[in-house]
């Protein structure tokens, strides 16, 4: 469990994280029927492009999205702040700087 984090903070911080995720994926039409691009514009190399690049960001922030909704369960069940590799603490300064970080330093500087 996390030593001196005030773990309703925590909460919170990744509650509002959540929430800006999940706006962003709408906004990207993540979940939406997908071809909303010009069916007229005349290069169909950018919208290619553009397409692969709001695919690669949802992608990412769906990630991130699925990073949080973990950190979020293991705070429901009492095993937030605890290194899913070796069992140890980690440490404060970490989860402060990444909230949703799985592994201590030592575990995480391995991989």
């Amino acid at each position: 469990m996390a030593g001196d984090l005030v773990l309703s903070d925590v909460r919170a911080a990744l509650e509002a994280e959540r929430e800006e995720l999940r706006a962003q994926l709408t906004g990207l039409g993540v979940g939406v029927t997908a071809g909303d691009y010009d069916a007229n514009f005349a290069d169909s190399s950018q919208v290619t492009a553009e397409r692969g690049e709001a695919e690669a960001l949802a992608t990412r922030l769906t990630q991130t999205l699925a990073d949080v909704d973990r950190a979020l369960a293991r705070l429901d069940d009492g095993t937030y702040g605890t290194c899913e590799s070796c069992g140890k603490p980690i440490g404060d300064a970490r989860l402060e700087a990444m909230p949703t970080a799985r592994l201590c330093m030592a575990c995480a500087s391995r991989r």
